[in-house]
């Protein structure tokens, strides 16, 4: 069954899954033509190929830990860090994966809709 997603004004709990977190599926929590915002489940060891967001992105660490890296840096987030990359701005394979089981709330700015 899919998560349905919000709409303007409704309550979003980003809380951390804690016991959850390791049965959880990532999702969509919302969408507009300029906006996504998604719970990103990533189990410990997981891999992201190199990508690259058409806009401004946020990603903010809700549990877990992971190396994200882009081609300016790569740094470890914990729970409670948030960083953001500009339009184009890579994320590399070798510096995108969960230390441990990880969640993490990215959101992203989509300049031409979608």
């Amino acid at each position: 069954m899919a998560t349905p997603r919000a709409t303007p004004g409704d309550l979003i709990d980003v809380r951390p899954l804690g016991p959850g977190l390791s049965g959880a599926r990532s999702f969509t929590l919302a969408r507009t033509d300029h906006l996504e915002v998604v719970r990103l489940v990533l189990s410990a060891g997981k891999r992201i190929p190199e990508h690259r967001a058409p806009g401004e992105i946020t990603v903010q660490c809700l549990e877990g830990s992971l190396k994200f890296g882009t081609d300016v840096v790569v740094q470890t987030m914990r729970a409670g860090d948030l960083l953001f990359t500009l339009p184009g701005q890579a994320h590399w394979l070798e510096a995108l994966e969960a230390l441990e089981d990880t969640s993490v709330l990215v959101t992203l700015y989509l300049p031409q809709g979608r």
